[in-house]
């Protein structure tokens, strides 16, 4: 596992979502193909999937359970190291599903980042946790492989931060996402070049962990990246 990775966030930078809520900036031709609100199928709106009090794992720094705090405490101040997952999902093109968070988010909302992120609950294994927030946020199933884990620290305001010891897994699905958006305000499909020109050209549009974990699995995990065809 990687040491503690610090993400500072100025109190005063807002995101700079890519051409508005649920827009990419560029084309077919750049690698991005858009996804709009008012295009996707969504879930009912009344379906509510994230709790304030819903209990997390504490854990120290090697990853054992250490207690259990409820998410918003959690996530106050510089944060408490608790355990979480993110999942990336490409299609068979090899290019990867973006979310846009939704407005409502208490940290980084509007922000773009990977397919689904969330935590285990309290009596709950990281194989049915994964399964169930990606069917939660985006109605989706896929098989999903365990890449690696890390832990980080990233504030976004001087009342609130992640500090995670994040897993972080990869899956693949050409399946029609069905969006809750009370998680999500937008979603786009971009090949990995042109993930890596947007990042570069406008960082502060993407969560911390997202750039943190993309660069690690452009390193060392280049295999899921590929397209099915050429696998």
């Amino acid at each position: 596992m990687d040491d503690l990775i610090r993400q500072p966030q100025a109190a005063d930078q807002r995101p700079s979502p890519l051409g508005g809520e649920g827009r990419a900036v560029g084309g077919a031709d750049g690698g991005v193909r858009e996804a709009f609100m008012e295009d996707m199928e969504l879930q009912d709106v009344d379906r509510i999937v994230s709790f304030d009090d819903e209990p997390l794992v504490l854990v120290d720094e090697h990853d054992r359970d250490i207690g259990y705090m409820d998410k918003a405490s959690a996530h106050l101040g510089q944060g408490t190291l608790h355990r979480a997952f993110s999942l990336f999902i490409f299609n068979a093109r090899g290019e990867l599903l973006l979310q846009q968070r939704a407005a409502g988010k208490r940290l980084w909302p509007g922000y773009w980042s990977n397919t689904c992120c969330s935590h285990p609950r309290r009596g709950e294994t990281l194989d049915n946790a994964i399964h169930r927030r990606l069917d939660e946020e985006l109605g989706l199933k896929s098989p999903l492989q365990f890449l690696f884990k890390f832990q980080y620290q990233a504030q976004f305001d001087a009342e609130g931060a992640e500090h995670e010891l994040c897993w972080v897994y990869a899956g693949r699905s050409d399946d029609r996402a069905k969006v809750n958006p009370n998680e999500i305000s937008g979603l786009r499909y971009i090949a990995p070049d042109a993930l890596d020109a947007e990042m570069a050209a406008n960082p502060g549009a993407f969560t911390p962990w997202f750039k943190i974990e993309w660069a690690r699995i452009r390193r060392d995990h280049p295999q899921v990246l590929e397209p099915l065809a050429l696998r």
